[in-house]
């Protein structure tokens, strides 16, 4: 087969997953019960349209405005799907649950692995922090529509809460359940879209002009310079682009893994670029005030907008949607987190992995794991019961790491040269020029989302993202330390010219 070309189905036949997993040096424990189409919706679920565009919208109107959110959109979402082809290639050849840092380990060595796996790791619970919680601002801004609720830090934390222990209990009913609700996700997502724009198209009288939603730039962030206004700007994209790794950290319950988890992490991407884009531009056309929509009393600007345009009832129907799409999201994130925490300890990277990579026998689901995920994500949000910019730092906390994670196996593959082996989904002669774009790209914004968001900085205004990053960067490095000597990726069998060079330093 050609490695010019990407593989024709016809020319990718299904691969025996459970052999190549063994030859990886991991033993089955998972159920492989989820499809290609189940793998391409988990990480479209957790990418979430519905969940990331609408929320930090609120974000987007202060930083640069409207031409800086459509515009961005559309040039992070170019720069994302290069990332991921790239990440695909590698997942195609280390289908595992540990993914990014499996193949750090595989690619790079131990520290390499272990670095990725931390990163990779807060950024996962970072994911969720950030989407359930903007599932509990949603449901404030709805029972304020129907019911005059006024949501505190307090009540919007109480449902966070509330919104993490369904998940919980969701995932422990085991993989096909996650499939299945991805599944129903991507039509509700797909679904809502449609149904969220054709009504602010066809209802609303009055409508933004279209230079209005193209090119009208706004500052709110007290920063003077317009082009660092437009890079903060960026998050909202780059923030919401974010989590389709989850195809591979399902890879080891999907079949034919090492063809459909590649897939469903390129899929899962241009599909959302495409929506996404829609959605952003539905949004814009139907502001009817702009400062209104800013300083709404819902406390979310999207709910204005379909308040101003539609009235209440049309507004709070429509919000329903919205949160039942985020509540999916929260749902596949937590399975995506709860698969690399099993991952990890079973490799005994974490502090009590001997708990936290048990295995129900009933379900074949990481329960421990599952309850660590979402424990830590509720500590994580707790400074938003003290902070009003709290949440903008949870979502940079996701961006800054899980993005570097993604860029560290496509660089060591890169470096690597011919000593990768690729899998049967390959990019060909495209592998590295998409490589180094994406490689780039991922160093461009870590620098760029760890900058403070708004002016004058302050313990209220300070971008904590980069405080976080820094303190998991320093606790790895001395649990490195205690734990370096039982940490440890098995041997892949029969890949010993692979290992030897890695031991050396070669690789």
């Amino acid at each position: 087969m050609s490695r010019t070309t990407l593989p024709p189905k016809d020319q990718a036949p299904p691969r025996d997953e459970e052999q190549r997993l063994r030859e990886l040096g991991y033993q089955p424990v998972l159920a492989r019960r989820m499809g290609g189409f189940g793998n391409f919706a988990i990480s479209f679920s957790v990418i979430s349209i519905l969940s990331g565009c609408m929320t930090l919208y609120g974000f987007g109107l202060n930083t640069g405005g409207p031409a800086v959110m459509l515009w961005g959109w559309a040039g992070v979402g170019l720069f994302v799907l290069c990332v991921g082809m790239a990440l695909a290639e590698v997942t195609s050849a280390y289908p595992t649950s540990g993914a990014l840092y499996y193949m750090a380990d595989r690619l790079g060595g131990r520290r390499w692995g272990w670095y990725t796996g931390w990163l990779n790791l807060l950024g996962l619970l970072g994911a969720i922090a950030g989407i359930d919680y903007g599932a509990a601002l949603f449901t404030g801004a709805f029972l304020n529509l129907r019911f005059g609720f006024v949501p505190t830090a307090e009540t919007t934390f109480l449902i966070f809460l509330g919104i993490l222990l369904l998940h919980a209990l969701l995932n422990l009913f085991g993989v096909r359940l996650v499939s299945v609700l991805n599944s129903i996700s991507v039509w509700w997502h797909i679904g809502g879209v449609a149904l969220i724009v054709g009504a602010l198209a066809i209802v609303p009288d009055n409508h933004q002009s279209p230079s209005f939603v193209f090119t009208e730039f706004v500052n709110g962030t007290g920063w003077e310079n317009p082009l660092y206004v437009a890079a903060i700007g960026l998050l909202l994209a780059q923030y919401t682009f974010s989590g389709y790794d989850a195809s591979a950290h399902l890879s080891e319950e999907t079949a034919n893994a090492s063809v459909t988890a590649a897939r469903g992490i390129v899929r899962s991407i241009w599909v959302s670029w495409i929506a996404g884009f829609v959605l952003l531009a539905g949004l814009t056309f139907a502001i009817q005030d702009y400062a209104a929509t800013q300083d709404t009393a819902t406390g979310v600007p999207p709910a204005q907008i379909l308040l101003d345009a539609l009235g209440s009832a049309g507004a709070s129907a429509l919000l329903l949607v919205v949160i039942v799409a985020q509540l999916f999201c929260g749902n596949a994130e937590t399975a995506a987190a709860s698969r690399m925490v099993f991952a990890f300890s079973r490799d005994n990277a974490l502090p009590g992995s001997a708990v936290w990579r048990k295995v129900s026998s009933r379900t074949q689901t990481p329960v421990p794991a599952v309850w660590l995920s979402v424990l830590v994500a509720a500590v994580l949000a707790l400074p938003s019961l003290y902070s009003p910019t709290a949440y903008a730092a949870v979502t940079a906390i996701n961006v800054i790491g899980i993005t570097p994670a993604y860029a560290i196996p496509i660089y060591l593959k890169l470096r690597a040269g011919d000593r990768f082996q690729p899998g049967p989904w390959t990019l060909g002669r495209w592998s590295k020029p998409i490589g180094w774009i994406a490689v780039v790209w991922v160093a461009f914004v870590t620098v760029l989302f760890c900058l403070p968001q708004s002016s004058p900085v302050d313990t209220d205004t300070m971008n904590y993202a980069s405080v976080a990053l820094a303190v998991v960067l320093v606790l790895a490095t001395v649990w490195w330390y205690v734990a370096r000597r039982s940490y440890s990726t098995p041997k892949a069998y029969g890949s010993a010219r692979e290992q030897a060079e890695i031991e050396e330093g070669i690789v």
